[in-house]
């Protein structure tokens, strides 16, 4: 079984790449999905000061998702894997397309609130999507694994699911 890998990307990961390019797309991930991360483990578990399942999940109740459970526990597990995946550099165009997913989301619960909170949703949501066409960089799980996907047709695939999937529980949920 043999694995090709397109021109696309492969031009994709070698052109303009340099070590300096390859530390900034580390430091991009490490921070934000790091901490996106930890925002996942509060709402489904609890940890780092949060308030849990139980709590995440009346938030849900009180913005309008119905059932509750479910998207605290999508939202949450969204944050959680997703800012995970994209923190290690693994299986980036579907670990950013959750994060965009929920982050979109997001945007749409606090789209009325001051620019400081809706702000954060709109940051992380552009660093996914920015990620889900370069690639994580050559300090990744993904990086050299047959799986590894960049580029262009990767990145749009990406936004087009986080997109079709944050419509469908808007829709759904309210």
């Amino acid at each position: 079984m043999s694995t090709t890998v397109s021109a696309e990307t492969t031009a994709t990961t070698t052109a303009y790449r340099t070590p300096q390019v390859d530390l900034a797309l580390l430091l991009v991930r490490i921070v934000p999905f790091g901490v996106l991360a930890v925002f996942g483990a509060q709402k489904l578990f609890g940890a780092f000061g949060g308030g849990g399942l139980t709590a995440t999940e009346a938030s849900f109740a009180q913005m309008g998702y119905h059932p509750p459970l479910f998207f605290a526990l999508l939202g949450g597990g969204c944050e959680f894997a997703g800012g995970l995946l994209l923190l290690f550099g693994a299986l980036t165009p579907l670990a950013a397309a959750m994060v965009m997913g929920v982050m979109i989301n997001a945007f749409a619960a606090v789209a009325d609130k001051p620019l400081e909170t809706a702000a954060l949703p709109v940051i992380l949501l552009v660093i996914a999507a920015a990620l889900a066409f370069s690639g994580p960089g050559r300090f990744s799980l993904d990086a050299g694994r047959p799986w590894q996907r960049t580029g262009f047709t990767w990145g749009g695939v990406s936004v087009a699911l986080a997109v079709v999937t944050a419509g469908a529980s808007l829709v759904v949920a309210h």
